[in-house]
């Protein structure tokens, strides 16, 4: 009935950071990522190459995310910056402001910063606001 359109550059995971595991420093990937862990660091791809990032349900990152195409379910402590397709799941907690092209946001998903659509030539600014309680 409906098609979805997905700009994805990966559909494959490359590379994991394991549940329990703990990276400290910043983490730089090539094609897809997939955290299950903790990152303390930014995690970006390497000179900017497009890429997926999947932060997991109990995953964290406390830092900066800059990927072309990211998927949230855990938390994000840090701006993100999704080139292409950012996908906000039911259960993603994202501390800062978010920058994307393209969002796909679910019910659940909370995001305490600002949501800057970013299209080429032009800058916008969407402020959400709580609704009023009935």
């Amino acid at each position: 009935m409906f098609e979805r359109r997905r700009s994805g550059p990966q559909n494959r995971i490359d590379s994991l950071i394991g549940a329990g595991t703990v990276v400290r420093g910043d983490v730089a990937f090539s094609g897809g990522l997939r955290i299950d862990g903790h990152v303390e660091g930014d995690v970006c791809t390497a000179d900017g190459q497009a890429g997926t990032l999947v932060v997991s349900e109990q995953a964290r990152i406390d830092g900066r995310v800059s990927v072309s195409h990211v998927v949230v379910n855990g938390a994000v402590n840090g701006p993100i910056v999704a080139r292409d397709y950012l996908e906000l799941q039911a259960k993603a907690r994202v501390s800062g402001d978010v920058t994307y092209r393209t969002l796909e946001m679910q019910q659940g998903a909370v995001v305490e910063g600002r949501l800057n659509h970013a299209e080429q030539g032009s800058a916008s600014v969407v402020e959400l606001k709580r609704a009023a309680a009935d």
